[in-house]
C-alpha cells in the first residue's frame, strides 16, 4: 500500500513539474546571473544590427539593437514549442554609450524575467519610446554547432571561435549561406549577412584536427577492410586446397570415353 502511495505522488509531482503548478525556472532571473561580468567586452560597436561571438567554451555573447522596447528570447525545441534562453550578462546601452546592467534595468522600470516559454527583457522606461539603444547577454550554445532564431530583422554577424572553419562539407555548414566570409586579424572566421530573412540562423563549424582525425578513422578502416578481404580470401584458397587433397573437388567428364553412362553397357 505504501509503495502505491509513494508511485502515486511521484507521478502526481511530475504532473504537476510539466504542468509548470510549481514555478520551477519561472519568475525574475536571479540578479547574480544577469548582473555578472561577461567574460570578454561586447561588441557595442560591430555597426550591424545583431552581433554574436561564439567562444571556445560553446556560449555566446550576443548584441542586438533594439527596435522595440520588449524582446523575447527562446530556443525551438523541434516540436512546435519553445523553450527559454537562458541568459547571463545581461547589459543595455542607451544611445548616448551609458551602460547600465541587469538589476539596473529593473531599478529603471525594466524587466528580466523567465516563463516556462521564453525569457523575456523589457527595457528601462527611460530609454528611447521605440526600443533605441543596444541590449547584450550572454548564453550557452552547442560543442561546434550555433543556432538561434533571429529575434530583430536586419543585419547580421556571427564570429566563430579561434582556428574554427565552416568550408568542409558534411563537418561545416551556414544557413543561410553567408553574404560575406573573412577572417580578422587574430584568425577567426566572420559570417556576415546584410539581411537576414530566415527565422534562424544556423552555423556548424570544425577544427581543422577534426579532419585529420576523420582522415586518420578512414585510413585505419580501410587498411582493416582490406586487411579482412585478404584474410577471409586466403581462408577460402586454403580450404579449396585442402578439399582437393582430400579428393572432394575431383569433378569427372560425363563425356570422358565417349561410352554409356554407367549400368547401361
Amino acid at each position: 500500500m505504501n509503495r502505491r502511495l509513494l508511485l502515486a505522488g511521484v507521478a502526481l509531482a511530475v504532473l504537476a513539474v510539466t504542468a509548470g503548478c510549481l514555478g520551477i525556472g519561472t519568475g525574475d532571473v536571479p540578479a547574480e546571473r544577469i548582473d555578472a561580468a561577461p567574460q570578454s567586452d561586447y561588441a557595442w560597436d560591430s555597426n550591424v544590427t545583431t552581433h554574436i561571438t561564439i567562444q571556445k567554451n560553446a556560449d555566446f555573447r550576443a548584441v542586438y539593437e533594439m527596435n522595440r522596447s520588449e524582446i523575447e528570447l527562446f530556443r525551438r525545441d523541434g516540436f512546435g514549442g519553445r523553450n527559454p534562453l537562458s541568459v547571463e550578462a545581461v547589459r543595455y546601452r542607451y544611445p548616448n554609450g551609458t551602460v547600465i546592467n541587469g538589476t539596473e534595468i529593473r531599478e529603471r522600470g525594466g524587466e528580466v524575467s523567465q516563463t516556462r516559454s521564453v525569457t523575456t527583457v523589457r527595457l528601462p522606461n527611460d530609454a528611447p519610446a521605440n526600443g533605441g539603444g543596444q541590449l547584450a547577454f550572454t548564453s550557452s550554445g552547442s560543442p561546434k554547432r550555433f543556432s538561434l532564431p533571429t529575434y530583430v530583422e536586419g543585419s547580421y554577424e556571427v564570429v566563430l571561435p579561434e582556428n574554427r572553419h565552416v568550408e568542409f562539407p558534411v563537418f561545416g555548414s551556414v544557413n543561410p549561406p553567408a553574404d560575406e566570409q573573412t577572417t580578422t586579424d587574430d584568425g577567426r572566421v566572420r559570417l556576415h549577412w546584410t539581411e537576414v530573412t530566415t527565422d534562424t540562423v544556423a552555423v556548424q563549424y570544425y577544427l581543422q584536427r577534426d579532419l585529420y582525425i576523420f582522415a586518420g578513422i578512414l585510413s585505419v578502416l580501410a587498411v582493416v577492410g582490406i586487411g579482412g578481404l585478404l584474410y577471409y580470401r586466403r581462408q577460402i584458397e586454403s580450404l579449396k586446397e585442402k578439399r582437393q587433397e582430400l579428393g572432394l573437388d575431383v569433378e569427372e567428364d560425363d563425356d570422358v570415353g565417349g561410352g554409356p553412362p554407367p549400368g547401361m553397357k
